[in-house]
């Protein structure tokens, strides 16, 4: 069976609730998650790919279309400032604009 991801709107994220647990435990899936983030930031600052990100806040499984903005220690930062808490992303997906 499919996991299935709500679509949510960028502007709507500063309003969820994350818990500080990792959605991730294998730490092979961590070190690929760090990873496609500094990728979706290279394609976000070349303004080339917008990018899907799968997360989790604390009611369900979320996914958001968005441009990479930055990538902090413990953070994604996405257009207009909006962040989510690294440790709750699952994957990213990138796509043409």
């Amino acid at each position: 069976m499919a996991t299935v991801y709500e679509s949510i709107e960028n502007e709507k994220i500063s309003s969820l609730v994350f818990p500080k647990s990792d959605v991730l435990s294998r730490n092979e899936a961590i070190h690929q998650r760090l990873s496609e983030l500094k990728m979706a930031l290279t394609f976000g600052n070349l303004d080339y790919f917008k990018i899907k990100i799968y997360f989790e806040d604390n009611q369900s499984k979320k996914v958001v279309e968005a441009k990479v903005c930055g990538v902090t220690k413990n953070r994604v930062i996405l257009n207009q400032g909006i962040g989510i808490p690294i440790n709750r992303i699952y994957r990213t997906f990138k796509f043409y604009n």
